[in-house]
């Protein structure tokens, strides 16, 4: 990652599995001036069981539609996009300048996005992060890895990277918790981890309840990892993406939408594209006005300086060899004179010559001694 924050524009399943959908949601996120547009990408029926219920914002917000026995199955079956589709975003992104990324949730998407589309770097969502397997496949081929901690301890996370450590790595060993949790430990892996892997702090839920957010949990990932740390939103408005990108998030993934009333799982936890602009355009000031960290004087301040400060003034008319007193002079704009830290220097001392109301105090008043 370089120094600047990474906005990834998450259309995720928002196209509803139409391709002309998602083509302009990539048209959407370019616009807008997200440097990523991300989708996801999965084979149904490897990703979930006939059975699998879904989740109660996936009911919620997808209008029960799929509010049966197995609804999970038949919704991803309705949102997922075929390889051919994911040629033509890939297309589509590299006609608008804008760099294409999904999440796989099964090892055959992991490979038909590492070998076929060539991803430079794939992202994880909260919920493989615990896909030992997938983790493995992926940490194998070397690619770096955007991964989102939602759902997740601590511990979680780190049983995570040992595995994430182990493949990174080559290990030769098979693969094991233990060896898991031994890559974890090396120095090595440390250093592989630092490399290829960032962590985005994440609340799942959709949308997310602002108290649960936990924008300070960043900083504990950051200390206890020693990782790039960024933030994974699904919180309503723009206000959180821009808090974690003052607090220092590398990366900031937020779900857009084209429209926030259709139906399906994430549309409501989505912004619109305006709103997705005013997100991104928030987030360049912020990134701007971090600055360096030295404090120092600004360039566009610099003229203000003498107009804002004070110097030291005669408060009245002060005679020559008058002793300067509290009565006699004072600190006033502007600041092109004496500065007034000289105040008590001053004090009891006779003035070497005569001063009108107003006028400023010469420096030639400190030289010599006291009589």
């Amino acid at each position: 990652m370089s120094d600047a924050i990474t906005v990834i524009a998450e259309a995720g399943v928002n196209h509803n599995g139409d391709i002309e959908r998602a083509l302009a949601l990539v048209d959407a996120a370019a616009k807008a001036g997200a440097d990523v547009v991300k989708f996801q990408t999965f084979d149904p029926a490897a990703l979930a069981t006939g059975d699998a219920p879904q989740a109660d914002y996936q009911k919620r917000n997808d209008g029960g539609s799929h509010d049966k026995p197995g609804g999970q199955l038949a919704m991803l079956q309705n949102l997922a996009l075929s390889h051919r589709d994911h040629h033509r975003l890939m297309a589509r992104c590299k006609e608008q300048g804008i760099e294409f990324l999904s999440s796989p949730f099964d090892a055959d998407s992991a490979r038909f996005l590492m070998d076929e589309l060539t991803l430079p770097r794939l992202k994880l969502g909260s919920g493989e992060l615990s896909n030992a397997p997938l983790l493995l496949q992926i940490a194998r081929s070397g690619r770096p890895l955007i991964l989102s901690t939602g759902m997740a301890t601590p511990e979680d996370i780190r049983q995570a990277l040992g595995v994430l450590a182990f493949g990174y790595l080559g290990q030769d060993t098979a693969p094991s918790i233990e060896a898991f949790a031994a890559a974890f430990d090396r120095m090595a892996g440390y250093q592989v981890l630092e490399r290829h892997v960032t962590l985005l702090h994440c609340t799942t839920e959709y949308p997310a309840p602002f108290e649960d957010i936990n924008l300070r949990a960043m900083d504990s990932l950051r200390r206890t990892f020693g990782l790039a740390v960024g933030f994974s939103d699904h919180s309503p408005g723009i206000a959180m993406p821009i808090a974690a990108a003052a607090r220092g998030a590398c990366v900031i993934e937020k779900h857009f939408t084209l429209d926030r009333s259709l139906p399906g799982p994430d549309h409501r936890a989505s912004l619109e594209p305006d709103e997705l602009l005013a997100m991104i355009d928030g987030i360049r000031q912020v990134e701007q006005g971090l600055g360096d960290g030295k404090k120092r004087v600004a360039n566009s301040e610099q003229k203000n300086r003498d107009v804002a400060r004070k110097s030291l003034v005669a408060a009245r008319p002060i005679r020559t060899g008058e002793l300067f007193s509290k009565d006699n002079f004072t600190s006033k704009r502007p600041g092109d004179g004496l500065a007034p830290i000289h105040y008590w220097a001053l004090l009891g001392r006779p003035a070497q010559r005569g001063y009108v109301a107003d006028e400023a105090i010469s420096a030639q008043e400190l030289e010599g001694e006291l009589p």
